[in-house]
């Protein structure tokens, strides 16, 4: 696991999924909730942080959840310092047997810190003759002071898949999703930046998103919460995902020789 300080800032990555467990601003609360339960194990997932999710999101019958990229040990490949006091950290997927199902294919993930955290997810198809189709998503999950204090905007008029309710198309009417039971929604052709706003924290996280078209908001409410060994039975009150990425109808269909570039920034202010 690496740490990482800068005059703004500290994060922590893990190797295991190229993992970012935790960001904060100095003197603020910190921005992404961990669980206490997650396992820390080889070939788990991490629970919280921000999951590397590729290259599919949710199910694939056989393969498992989420792809295989979260739960592979990333290569180190650089470590950079900017006179500015910013850290950018680069990571490879190395091969493993899990990719020989797709056409050949690199991924690099590099983390900037600073005030912000800057996260830059690129894929290149290095086929020469085969389309390489995926998903891929930053499974960001936010801390928050407590979910009935939070709304999320940014949204409003965008068309959504929701989960609960076996995948029905539905359109996002309000200005502001309030949680009060479990959402799993995948909000389909929406590039805009969505903020979470956090009442008793005082706070707003920004994430802004370029080379995504799919933003995904999840919370698992109390029932999902329970039947997770990983995750506290009472945690749901304290997170919230808002992910960026290319899922469902939105997936990348990336020609041979070409490469795909997601980038996600998040960062915080008064709300």
């Amino acid at each position: 696991m690496l740490e990482i300080s800068t005059r703004w800032s500290t994060a922590e990555i893990y190797l295991h999924g190229a993992h970012v467990t935790h960001f904060k601003k100095m003197n603020e609360p910190p921005l992404l909730f961990l669980s206490q339960c997650s396992r820390f194990a080889d070939n788990e997932p991490i629970r919280g942080g921000i999951p590397i999710i590729f290259p599919w999101f949710g199910p694939r019958e056989g393969l498992g959840q989420h792809g295989f990229a979260r739960a592979k040990a990333w290569d180190l490949k650089e470590f950079v310092p900017a006179p500015d006091g910013s850290v950018s950290v680069r990571f490879c997927l190395p091969d493993c047997p899990e990719a020989s199902g797709f056409p050949a294919f690199s991924a690099e993930y590099t983390v900037t810190i600073n005030e912000s955290l800057t996260l830059d997810l690129v894929v290149v198809n290095k086929s020469k003759e085969d389309v390489f189709t995926f998903e891929n998503c930053l499974h960001t999950y936010f801390d928050v002071s407590d979910i009935s204090a939070v709304s999320i905007v940014g949204l409003k008029g965008a068309t959504y898949l929701d989960k609960t309710a076996n995948f029905s198309q539905k359109t996002q009417s309000e200005d502001a999703i309030r949680i009060s039971s479990e959402v799993d929604r995948i909000y389909l052709n929406t590039t805009a930046a969505v903020e979470v706003l956090d009442r008793k924290l005082a706070r707003s996280i920004r994430v802004e998103k370029h080379g995504s078209v799919s933003t995904v908001v999840w919370n698992p409410w109390v029932g999902k919460a329970q039947q997770m060994p990983d995750f506290g039975n009472e945690e749901y009150e304290r997170m919230v995902c808002v992910e960026s990425g290319n899922v469902a109808s939105n997936n990348i269909k990336l020609p041979p020789g070409e490469s795909s570039k997601l980038s996600v920034k998040l960062s915080t202010g008064p709300a």
